[in-house]
């Protein structure tokens, strides 16, 4: 597979195709053909409308699915079949382990790594401070709000220092507010890390303030109908939703994916 020098991830005319569980021939086209290049160091976001694929994508980026057609890289390496070494992964349910503690859960994630004791330790204290979550470092999960146990998550994920995040709506059960918080906590480590982070998220907005680039996608079988470069400064927080900028790039996402809801609808209209 040919790829760019600066790209870290690549995929080249993806499709993937589902077959109906027990209906051998019953079969749907989840997503693409698509390509797509992420860039080592950038934040990347994808919006779409619901059942587009979005989900299935960043599966296969991670390596929790394979392709039914066309090539998945990671730094030169066909992805297939687990997620590479490098790549850490964040869902958006709770996944804290509620019988261990904070740093305990944070620990969790170095089991398959090999190494020493004085690295995993400085390894964890630096995910816990990263987080804001050292005064919590005993406490259990039950104990943390929504947002605190999503901070365990990242840790978690962070601590096995990653060169790509996969972010799938990690946010979507918080209220609007912690939203914003996180956001600006997952930019912060973002710009520390200097890990490449791919977001799948149906929060307009969240897209808008976060990303570099915002891959749109079209109704099922998902393809890529739009790339929107938002031109934000590395150092950004959520101040950037007061800039007209902000309406402007979250308008013309709204534009191209109320079409697609549209067209989608009406698919759905003529099964009937």
């Amino acid at each position: 597979m040919t790829q760019s020098q600066s790209a870290q991830v690549t995929l080249r005319d993806v499709d993937k195709i589902f077959t109906r569980p027990g209906r051998p021939g019953d079969t749907v086209h989840a997503l693409g053909p698509l390509d797509l290049e992420l860039k080592q160091g950038e934040f990347f976001a994808v919006v779409g409308p619901s059942g587009c694929g979005k989900s299935t994508l960043l599966e296969l980026v991670a390596g929790l699915s394979t392709a039914t057609r066309g090539e998945v890289a990671f730094e030169g390496r066909p992805i297939s079949g687990r997620i590479p070494d490098g790549v850490g992964v964040v869902f958006q349910e709770d996944a804290s382990f509620p019988w261990l503690t904070v740093a305990e859960n944070i620990a969790f994630g170095l089991r398959r790594m090999k190494i020493s004791q004085q690295d995993r330790d400085g390894r964890i204290e630096r995910a816990l401070a990263m987080m804001g979550l050292t005064p919590f470092a005993k406490t259990y999960p039950a104990q943390l709000s929504g947002g605190m146990r999503q901070r365990v998550c990242i840790a978690r994920t962070l601590v096995t220092e990653p060169r790509l995040i996969l972010l799938d709506e990690p946010f979507g059960a918080l209220d609007q507010q912690t939203r914003l918080l996180m956001g600006d906590e997952v930019l912060n480590l973002w710009r520390k890390t200097g890990a490449t982070v791919f977001l799948i998220t149906h929060a307009l907005d969240e897209a808008t303030m976060l990303a570099d680039r915002i891959g749109v996608m079209s109704a099922r079988p998902g393809r890529l109908i739009d790339v929107v470069e938002t031109g934000w400064p590395k150092d950004r927080d959520s101040r950037i939703v007061q800039e007209e900028r902000f309406g402007t790039i979250t308008a013309r996402l709204w534009r191209s994916l109320r079409a697609e809801s549209l067209k989608s609808i009406g698919k759905v209209e003529e099964a009937a």
